[in-house]
């Protein structure tokens, strides 16, 4: 796969993508040979265990990090060309809310910079209505509420909510249920399948759950261990609008274990 190949059809065009670290006088490789290709509007998942560079790979999507090697082009831009024109939003493991200000205020923040940036005339992203997508997380009737009168599956809806009213096209979540509790992550996840599906946003996502990664994606991509590599990218055929009732068919069950398997065979294949 070349990038002049996929330009023409994809949002994200990664190719040949290594990334190493240099740690005093050791070198650790995270990535290598990194080829992926996602389409506008597409909802992939990076699975995988801990150390397997799926959240290093991230992270050089956002611009946050720069690869060793290879090639990473986000709107035939590189990332940081890409964050800068606020085409991309980050959502972090943690809510990662501002504590002086309230809720409404949190969502628009990142709203507002847009609108400086367009002015500036970096960015034409328009940004969306944060109370309205406050209300579509369900939390309408919290919106002058700080932070820290919140639970934590609350805060962590206000910044996926402030993700969306961004007006990105492209949004990067880094494990964002991973700190709450089974049933908050439950409900949140078809929160977050009802947002993608009204607002059509391009998301990469990373998780270690399998059942996760199968309930929201269109294609999974299954990391091997470090250093980080695709060992696969399944692809997740179930119809949407997907609700947790999917969770309880066969069907779901075996493509969760074939992702699953996949995965032991990549890492039985390591020892």
């Amino acid at each position: 796969m070349t990038m002049s190949q996929n330009q023409s059809d994809a949002t994200i065009e990664v190719s040949g993508v290594g990334r190493t670290y240099v740690r005093g006088k050791k070198s650790v490789q995270a990535l290598s040979g990194i080829d992926l290709s996602i389409r506008q509007g597409e909802f992939v998942t990076l699975f995988g265990p801990s150390g397997c560079g799926k959240s290093t790979l991230l992270r050089l999507l956002a611009g946050l990090d720069e690869q060793t090697t290879g090639e990473i082009s986000i709107f035939g831009s590189t990332p940081r060309k890409a964050s800068a024109r606020k085409d991309i939003a980050w959502i972090p493991q943690s809510s990662a809310l501002l504590p002086w200000l309230d809720i409404r205020a949190n969502a628009a923040l990142s709203a507002m910079i847009n609108k400086k940036a367009d002015r500036k005339g970096v960015s034409t992203r328009r940004p969306e209505d944060a109370e309205a997508i406050l209300a579509e997380v369900g939390l309408g009737d919290f919106q002058r509420s700080r932070p820290d009168q919140l639970s934590g599956g609350m805060r962590q809806r206000a910044s996926i909510a402030r993700g969306f009213a961004q007006g990105a096209p492209v949004m990067l979540m880094d494990e964002p249920f991973s700190a709450l509790d089974e049933l908050t992550r439950d409900a949140l996840r078809i929160r977050l399948l009802e947002l993608w599906e009204h607002h059509k946003k391009t998301i990469v996502f990373v998780t270690h759950s399998a059942q996760e990664a199968v309930l929201l994606s269109d294609r999974v991509v299954v990391m091997s261990p470090r250093p980080g590599r695709i060992s696969d990218i399944v692809r997740v055929d179930f119809p949407r609008p997907r609700g947790w009732e999917l969770t309880e068919t066969p069907e779901f069950t075996a493509k969760v274990a074939e992702v699953k398997q996949i995965l032991w065979s990549a890492w039985k294949g390591d020892e």
